[in-house]
């Protein structure tokens, strides 16, 4: 957060390399609440922001923006038995606890209302990680080699990632695997074009294995688009630990039923359905 301690909006001396921002308009007047808060809306918030992320920039070369959440801060002073409604208390949150959750950083090149949706989606990114990894923990050994489960399935699940990136060059390629572990969905997207990042591969790795660990069902789908719009689709099953490829006319049939109500939809426009090859199998460590 950004202010003075009399509640005049600058931040630069509780600024420590990371700014927390607030994203939504629904968390900005939750803050509010807080006398010592002295924005009046968001709009405004966010300009102000901005500006002195600009500023840190230039000056420190260096500076990450994270994101603010005032639910979690009260939790946070809270638990720390900190006055919420102060300046310091804001920074020590942002400096503490919101610095190690989803950031980027800032150069000044992209406004920050164009920075604020990369920055939720890698919230959603880090807690589908989390929650992911939180389970592979608790697969326990693996009983084909007697390694940590979780390590054999992420082994597995990494060896069949190259399969789904490789081809003709040129093709955008979007990944995503949904998993139902324990009744919730967990869900991780991979763009390749022209690289994946790594946080981005680690996620879908980690979704990928704890449906390979735990036999949670799911499935994964793989859409590449060249430059004059072509779209193919295919798709595999995820079923007992195993990745189970779908024909032409599964895949068709799983993009053109409505998943809620089971009734049928029109077809995307312009996506051709394919046959989805096998995806190699790789060993367990001990194996």
């Amino acid at each position: 957060m950004a202010e003075h301690g009399d509640g005049r909006p600058v931040g630069r001396r509780e600024s420590t390399g990371t700014v927390g921002v607030i994203a939504d308009a629904a968390g900005f007047a939750r803050m509010c609440r807080y006398p010592s808060f002295r924005f009046t809306d968001h709009r405004g918030y966010l300009r102000h922001t901005e500006r002195l992320l600009r500023t840190l920039a230039q000056e420190a070369g260096h500076v990450r923006v994270a994101l603010f959440d005032p639910e979690g801060y009260a939790v946070w002073c809270a638990r720390e038995r900190l006055e919420a409604d102060c300046a310091a208390s804001r920074a020590r949150y942002t400096a503490v606890d919101a610095a190690r959750g989803a950031t980027l950083p800032f150069t000044g090149r992209r406004p920050l209302r164009r920075l604020l949706p990369d920055l939720l989606v890698e919230r959603e990114r880090l807690r589908c990680w989390e929650r992911a990894t939180a389970q592979l923990t608790e697969a326990g050994g693996c009983p084909r080699c007697g390694a940590p489960l979780a390590r054999c399935a992420f082994r597995r699940a990494a060896g069949m990632l190259p399969l789904l990136l490789e081809g003709p060059g040129g093709k955008r390629r979007h990944v995503v695997c949904t998993v139902l572990a324990r009744g919730v969905p967990l869900s991780a997207t991979l763009e390749a074009l022209p690289e994946p990042t790594e946080p981005a591969t680690l996620a879908l790795c980690a979704v990928l294995a704890v449906a390979l660990a735990t036999g949670a069902p799911g499935g994964m789908v793989l859409r590449m688009t060249a430059r004059g719009g072509r779209t193919e689709a295919m798709g595999w099953r995820l079923e007992a630990g195993e990745v189970v490829p779908l024909s032409e006319p599964e895949v068709f049939s799983a993009y053109c039923t409505d998943p809620l109500t089971g009734e049928p939809i029109p077809p995307e426009h312009g996506v051709h359905y394919r046959d989805a090859r096998p995806l190699p199998t790789v060993l367990c460590d001990g194996l």
